[in-house]
């Protein structure tokens, strides 16, 4: 799969502004800082598609990106601890509303491939099993470990989240490095998804 093309389409902050379209829908979640903004630039061979910054939390919205055969959606940082109990519930919420009423063909769901998952990873996996969402694991920033220590630190991972070895994908925004997984395995969950129809 080749990305020719990426644009930011819009944001919302609400269920009832949920983007109604017709492309497959892609997400992306994990915890704030793990490299969501990063990994969507990377995806669309563009440095500033998305905006990164180094303020976890940043993203309070979901955000939707047309990137040609589909749409994704940037979904709000989760596991930070510096905003409200309230903000916090709101953000819950809208996850949730938009698992279980979004036609998703697949999440990416990211992990820091230095860190153990969190219980706010662990729970995140637990509501994809939940609402029969099809993910992939992808481990961001594998450019900060030594090759050797990738292939261990994936066994870990896969391990703690209780899933199989070939489902996490481990990936830099700095460097390329497993882009081309990542774009196969979004590739067959969209023809898996043209086939269901």
């Amino acid at each position: 799969m080749k990305i020719n093309q990426a644009e930011f389409v819009t944001s919302v902050a609400s269920a009832d502004k949920f983007l109604k379209t017709d492309k497959p829908i892609i997400a992306v979640a994990g915890k704030s800082n793990v490299g969501k903004s990063s990994l969507i630039n990377m995806l669309a061979n563009r440095k500033k598609l998305a905006k990164t910054s180094v303020t976890p939390g940043r993203t309070r919205l979901i955000n939707y990106f047309d990137f040609g055969e589909f749409m994704l959606a940037d979904l709000p940082g989760y596991g930070f601890a510096k905003v409200s109990k309230e903000e916090k519930k709101k953000w819950g919420a809208l996850l949730e509303s938009f698992l279980s009423t979004q036609k998703i063909v697949l999440l990416l769901s990211l992990v820091d491939i230095r860190h153990d998952p969190t219980a706010d990873d662990k729970m995140m996996i637990n509501y994809l099993y939940h609402y029969q969402v099809p993910f992939a694991l992808v481990a961001t920033k594998a450019d900060k470990l030594g090759k050797t220590k990738i292939k261990p630190r994936i066994k870990e991972i896969a391990t703690d989240l209780r899933v199989g070895f070939a489902d996490v994908t481990a990936s830099s925004a700095e460097t390329g490095y497993g882009k081309d997984d990542i774009l196969r395995i979004i590739e067959q969950a969209i023809s898996v998804d043209s086939l269901e129809e």
